[in-house]
């Protein structure tokens, strides 16, 4: 999966209010950068191309709506195959934590002391006793009561229960504690009060490169929820292109996330159970000058029928509407179709000289024009494969189709906005 990384510097705190006025922004590294944790400076781009779509079939199966329900929405989402890491800051004094950072789940988690059933990681633990501002809540706060899976302790102090579809889970305290962000302003951002997740009992297919997961999705536990009023509810990311490896980007919070200008529409975000996730409306793909309408998805097939997700990497769409739509595809190129990876079902020689049709997204109010780039992706030295997938169970609009767009989500206007640009540059 076409992961990124987001890197953040801890240096001395800002008031969050100071951020407020006018917005800050955090650096986005590419998952496979050389600045990320996970590079492997052996991998071929073939390697790398191929990992990302085993890992993003992988989290898929996250999404099925046996395992999605209101009752468990932190918990159907990644953890082994998190599509983002975040370099944060917990307690005071500040401790450094590497954790993935999803869009699709809500509680921020960290392993910590005293452990009494970790995953390895690389870096060291998370000690609570050391922070002055680290405070356990109780079982009747607001937070702990509102929060599924919650419990109370022999001591009438909240407990969180996680676990995922691929069984790995996180149990621990429910506390609330200073996180600080960096910012490419270089003044960091100091959140007091966090409500965070000291996980005493974890488990799974994390790597150990990663201590936790801070959730970004729709729910109240995220941190984009909890920093609510202070952002305006805004937040906006650009993913750079796979071959911009080594490069970053910005993720942008507040006032900075606002998209607009020539060539920015946008499109109602839906509210639809669970509110972890960020449901849009496909009306129709257009190839060509040919219109595909879309006839809907397990999510039904009116307001809120696919999930946008950063950290999906293909865009999955019901096999009788993608079967149409990779005929329109097929019809409009001239080439040698081969055989690809398992799941991408649309394959062609890369030596041919291949001209790509023009692909349109038709989302309500918003059309997205996408590139090349964002519809084929080359997956070996000799293919090159169609980034759209056949899935009966759902639809998601992942991250290729979201490479070189700033895509700003407003959760109080409750919509999501699309800005073609060069992200390298953004």
């Amino acid at each position: 999966m076409a992961a990124v990384v987001f890197g953040i510097l801890a240096l001395s705190a800002l008031c969050l209010a100071d951020a407020h006025s006018g917005g800050f922004s955090v650096e986005l590294i590419h998952r496979d950068s050389v600045k990320s944790p996970f590079y492997n400076p052996l991998e071929t781009t073939s390697d790398r191309i191929t990992n990302a779509l085993r890992r993003s079939f992988s989290r898929v199966n996250h999404f099925r709506p046996n395992s999605v329900s209101t009752k468990a929405a932190e918990a159907d989402l990644i953890v082994d195959n998190g599509e983002y890491l975040m370099n944060i800051s917990l307690g005071t004094p500040g401790f450094d934590v590497v954790a993935i950072a999803d869009t699709g789940s809500d509680l921020i988690w960290t392993q910590c002391k005293p452990c009494s059933q970790c995953f390895k990681q690389d870096a060291p633990l998370f000690d609570p006793s050391k922070s002055s501002t680290y405070r356990k809540l109780s079982c009747s706060a607001s937070q702990c009561e509102g929060l599924q899976g919650s419990s109370c302790s022999a001591a009438s102090t909240c407990r969180y229960s996680v676990s995922y579809g691929d069984r790995s889970f996180s149990d621990g305290d429910l506390a609330a504690d200073t996180l600080t962000l960096g910012s490419t302003t270089g003044r960091p951002v100091a959140l007091p009060k966090t409500v965070i997740g000291c996980g005493l009992e974890n488990g799974g297919t994390f790597g150990e490169k990663t201590s936790g997961i801070i959730g970004l999705g729709g729910g109240e536990a995220s941190l984009i929820s909890q920093l609510g009023a202070s952002i305006a509810g805004k937040f906006s990311h650009c993913l750079l292109p796979i071959s911009e490896t080594g490069k970053s980007s910005k993720m942008n919070f507040g006032t900075n996330a606002v998209v607009s200008g020539r060539g920015a529409v946008s499109t109602p975000l839906v509210k639809k159970s669970p509110n972890t996730f960020y449901f849009l409306t496909l009306e129709a793909v257009t190839v060509g000058t040919k219109r595909i309408e879309f006839t809907g998805s397990s999510f039904g097939s009116s307001e809120g029928n696919i999930i946008i997700d950063s950290g999906t990497t293909l865009t999955l769409l019901p096999s009788d509407f993608y079967t149409q739509l990779e005929s329109a595809i097929d019809g409009l190129i001239n080439a040698t179709k081969v055989e690809g990876p398992q799941g991408l079902s649309l394959c062609y020689r890369a030596s041919d000289d291949i001209e790509i049709p023009d692909v349109t997204v038709h989302f309500t109010n918003a059309d997205v024009t996408l590139k090349p780039l964002n519809t084929f992706v080359r997956v070996s030295e000799t293919t090159i494969c169609f980034t759209f997938s056949p899935n009966d169970d759902f639809a998601i609009y992942g991250n290729l189709a979201q490479m070189n767009f700033l895509v700003g989500y407003d959760t109080e206007k409750q919509t999501v906005s699309f800005k073609p640009t060069d992200c390298s540059k953004s």
